[in-house]
């Protein structure tokens, strides 16, 4: 059987000594208010939904629904009803993190979904499937007053699908906060283009984003450990440039004495840790789950 190296690295947020800095990833399934609606507008937010259903995400509606081979989406599609759901959720943000970044991420929605946050069309995704990210930043509320996050699903056209599909946020959904400057959404791109049992070669390409207005020198590591969590290589660069309001793209390469090969019945699952430092400050540290197999 052939073997590998698999390079796992997972998405989290994690705890440091300066950890108001470092991203946070906050379930953001709780609380949500329901109601299905195919007629009204519910994206104010100041409309009274108290009286809707609160609910946990994930949510299915047409799971809910009777079976009938009648329904629109015929036997092949469930037999359930579709329909125009409407989702609304209401959240603080503490005013000490006026400077940060924050991000709404969906990992899915079935389907055509317009999202609002304070009256603010945010956008509007076709796909039922792929998950996707909205910047919160430019419309948020700080302190005591609230945010009002809503989201309206449409799965009214029937048939749409070759199997059962399901209705509404049907994922969950996750609140992101960052420094400005920060590795991008899916920002390492992780490759082992030479695999052996003596030394495997392992490429890191990471996106950095600067959200802020003005030009910042960033240092970035990025550390690798095996199985055990021993710490195997990293990278480290000097400073890199990002000019106001844009990204750049950092290459690190290294390599890895005798690596732990994976194989069906020795999964060994590698990881790395991704660090970005200001002035020797870190404002971030990024996980992302990503195999890369050779």
């Amino acid at each position: 059987m052939r073997r590998c190296l698999l390079a796992l690295l997972a998405w989290a947020g994690f705890s440091c000594q300066n950890g108001a800095e470092i991203r946070q990833r906050s379930d953001f399934t709780a609380d949500w208010r329901f109601a299905l609606d195919a007629d009204g507008d519910f994206s104010d937010p100041d409309f009274d939904d108290s009286a809707w259903r609160e609910l946990n995400l994930p949510h299915d509606w047409s799971i809910e629904g009777d079976f009938s081979p009648d329904h629109p989406a015929t036997p092949g599609g469930g037999a359930l009803p579709g329909g125009v759901g409407w989702y609304r959720k209401r959240f603080t943000v503490p005013e000490r993190d006026r400077d940060k970044r924050f991000f709404v991420d969906f990992d899915g929605i079935y389907q055509k979904s317009r999202v609002w946050l304070n009256g603010h069309l945010l956008g509007y995704r076709p796909n039922g499937y792929v998950s996707f990210r909205y910047d919160l930043t430019p419309y948020l509320n700080y302190g005591a007053e609230e945010n009002v996050l809503v989201v309206r699903v449409d799965n009214s056209e029937q048939p749409n699908s070759r199997w059962y599909s399901g209705s509404g946020i049907y994922r969950n959904v996750w609140l992101v906060r960052t420094h400005p400057v920060h590795v991008g959404l899916w920002g390492t791109f992780i490759t082992t283009p030479a695999v052996g049992p003596d030394e495997a070669a392992v490429a890191v390409r990471t996106t950095l984003c600067n959200d802020s207005a003005d030009p910042v020198a960033v240092e970035l590591e990025t550390a690798l450990y095996d199985p055990e969590g021993n710490r195997v290589g990293e990278f480290r660069t000097g400073r890199v440039g990002i000019p106001a309001a844009s990204d750049t793209s950092v290459l690190q390469e290294v390599k890895v004495p005798d690596p732990e090969l994976w194989s069906v019945d020795a999964p060994s699952l590698y990881r790395a840790v991704s660090t970005v430092r200001i002035g020797g400050r870190t404002v971030d540290r990024y996980e992302t789950p990503l195999a890369s197999v050779s």
